[in-house]
C-alpha cells in the first residue's frame, strides 16, 4: 500500500505484543477495502500507559487495542467509556473522539458475533462456566446480557466464584450466576449443557493440561467454546468431541473482536464473506 500524509494509523498496546494477529486482521482489512489505513503493534512498559494514551492522542493516533496487561489500566486516562466496557471493567478499543478516547469492549461482542457464526446460542441455555478472572467475568456478563436460563460458574477457588456470581447478579439484579467448586460439577442438574472454557488451562505450551480430568464430566456437555485459539484444539475441545458434544475455539472471537474494533473506527459493517478470507489469513499466520 502507499502511505502518506493521509494514511491513517491504528495500533495495539500492551506487552507482549510480538506475537499479535491483529495486524493480520487490520491490515488485511484495509487492503480489501482499499483504505488507507495501517495498523502496527507498540509495546508500552508498564508504568507508561498514561503517557502511551496521550501520546497517541497527540500523534493523531486514529483508533487503539489494548491487551493485556492494560485493559483496566488505560481507563482512567479515557475520555468516556462504553457502558458494557464499564460493566465489564476492561476496555480493548479506543476510539479517537474530539478531546480524547471513548473506550470499548468488543472481546465480548466478539465472542458473541463468533459463536452465532457457528450457530450457537446462548439465550434460554443452561451454561457451565469454568474459570473465575477476568474473561469469566466478561463472559458471565454476557451470558445475562443474552438471556442464558442460568450459569454455573465453576471454579477452583470457591471463594472468587462467589465474589463473581455476586457482584455479576448485582449488576443485572438476578440470581442467575451460581458459585461452585470445581469438583463439585456431579451436583449440577441432569441435562446437556453449554459449556464455555474461560481459563488459561490447557494454553501452549501446556498443552496437555485440561482444567478437568473426569471423563463422566463431559458427558455433560452437548456445545462447548474454549477461549484459547493456540493450541487450534485444546485438550478440553478434544474430550467434549470425544463424549459426543461439539466444540470451537477462541479464534474466531479474536478475529471478530477486532473487526468490531475496525467497523468502530471507520463506520462501516464488515461482510461475512470478507470475516472469511481474514480467518483463512490468520489461520496461515498461525502457523
Amino acid at each position: 500500500m502507499k502511505i502518506d500524509g493521509k494514511t491513517r494509523v491504528c495500533g495495539l498496546i500492551g506487552n507482549p505484543v510480538e506475537h499479535t494477529l491483529s495486524p493480520v486482521i487490520h491490515n488485511h482489512l484495509a487492503k480489501i477495502e482499499n483504505r488507507n489505513l495501517v495498523y502496527v503493534p507498540f509495546l508500552v512498559e508498564g508504568d507508561r500507559v498514561k503517557e502511551a494514551i496521550e501520546g497517541a492522542y497527540a500523534l493523531n493516533i486514529y483508533g487503539l487495542n489494548v491487551t493485556v496487561p492494560y485493559k483496566s489500566a488505560v481507563i482512567p486516562h479515557l475520555k468516556e467509556i462504553d457502558k458494557l466496557a464499564g460493566n465489564i471493567g476492561a476496555v480493548n478499543t479506543l476510539v479517537r473522539t474530539e478531546n480524547g478516547y471513548k473506550g470499548y469492549n468488543t472481546d465480548m461482542p466478539g465472542l458473541l458475533r463468533a459463536m452465532e457464526s457457528e450457530n450457537y446460542t446462548i439465550r434460554g441455555e443452561s451454561v457451565i462456566l469454568l474459570g473465575a478472572g477476568g474473561a469469566a467475568r466478561a463472559v458471565a456478563m454476557l451470558c445475562m446480557e443474552q438471556g442464558a436460563k442460568e450459569v454455573f460458574l465453576l471454579n477452583r477457588s470457591m471463594e472468587k466464584a462467589i465474589a463473581v456470581a455476586k457482584e455479576v447478579n448485582g449488576i443485572y439484579k438476578e440470581e442467575k450466576i451460581v458459585p461452585m467448586k470445581l469438583t463439585d460439577y456431579r451436583m449440577l442438574p441432569e441435562r446437556r449443557y453449554l459449556a464455555i472454557q474461560a481459563t488459561s488451562v490447557g494454553l501452549y505450551p501446556n498443552v496437555e493440561d485440561v482444567v478437568l480430568m473426569e471423563e463422566e464430566f463431559y458427558d455433560k456437555i452437548a456445545a462447548a467454546v474454549d477461549l484459547i485459539y493456540n493450541p487450534y484444539e485444546t485438550r478440553f475441545m478434544s474430550m467434549v468431541k470425544a463424549h459426543g458434544g461439539r466444540a470451537m475455539n477462541g479464534l474466531k472471537m479474536l478475529l471478530y473482536q477486532g473487526i468490531i474494533a475496525y467497523e468502530l473506527w471507520n463506520d462501516v459493517t464488515v461482510s461475512q464473506e470478507t470475516a472469511e478470507k481474514i480467518l483463512i489469513k490468520m489461520k496461515e499466520e498461525r502457523k
